[in-house]
């Protein structure tokens, strides 16, 4: 099956405006995360889906100089944004990535991935195993995965149900809870690691974070070539460096963008 991984990206932010395009270590933040999501082996494409506003012309732009795919669609909406996107560019399973989280781990896009088809199994209809896996949830389900290397997959045919069917703003905002708020309805697989470093925060929402990376980065020598169990050992050398965003609290992902509840377009019933 076509898999596809989709990184969202705006400049708007409350925290941080233009925190994609911001500098960690020589290179844009989405070419971060882009770089890093393309090694994965299980992804057919990664496309960049940001918005049609004027605001976002600057990675749009920045997609076109350094050729990444890109999709532009509503604001506000990212479901109706992603499901766009994922038949533009003919996804049959699609995975959600931020532009937020440049250690995002390749290996961990691909442990995700590999859950949502049962390690490899098809059913005897040649579906996925699951409907939906993340390796993080919201409470009560919970993580063991630092925050920034968030993944979640699902089909489009699922998707599609979720565009047709998701009313609450925050679920047209933050594409994929219309499921994980189901589980009665759908087959959820959340993907944990063996050791709980769910406190660990190494995602961009304010200048503490985007501080962090920098330093993290720079510990690398500015390049792409580490992973998350890297990071782990290095916070072991230096656990000083945790406690530059120790601070930071995340939102609460029901706080949907105070545009999104007048962006609604009708679903087709």
């Amino acid at each position: 099956m076509r898999t596809v991984a989709i990184v969202q990206a705006r400049m708007a932010s409350t925290r941080l405006p233009g925190k994609v395009l911001l500098d960690i270590g020589g290179q844009p933040m989405l070419s971060r995360v882009v770089v890093r999501v393309q090694r994965a082996s299980r992804l057919d494409e990664v496309i960049v889906a940001t918005s049609d506003e004027g605001q976002d012309d600057p990675i749009a732009d920045l997609c076109r100089q350094r050729g990444y795919a890109c999709f532009r669609g509503s604001a506000y909406d990212l479901l109706d944004r992603y499901y766009k996107a994922s038949r533009a560019f003919g996804a049959e399973i699609v995975v959600r990535i931020t532009a937020d989280c440049p250690v995002i781990d390749p290996t961990v896009v691909d442990k995700t991935v590999g859950a949502f088809l049962g390690e490899g199994s098809l059913k005897g209809d040649g579906s996925p195993e699951f409907d939906f896996a993340a390796n993080r949830l919201p409470p009560p389900w919970g993580r063991t995965y630092p925050i920034g290397l968030d993944t979640e997959v699902t089909t489009l045919k699922n998707l599609e149900i979720a565009w047709r069917e998701a009313i609450e703003p925050h679920q047209r905002e933050h594409v994929m809870p219309f499921f994980y708020e189901q589980p009665e309805r759908f087959r959820i697989m959340l993907v944990n690691h063996g050791l709980d470093y769910g406190h660990l925060r190494w995602t961009v929402d304010t200048p503490a974070d985007l501080e962090l990376l920098r330093q993290i980065f720079s510990r690398f020598s500015n390049q792409d070539d580490f992973s998350w169990l890297d990071i782990l050992a290095l916070f072991e050398r230096e656990p000083e460096l945790a406690l530059i965003n120790a601070e930071v609290r995340p939102k609460d992902y029901r706080e949907a963008d105070p545009g999104a509840a007048g962006s609604l377009e009708r679903r087709p019933g």
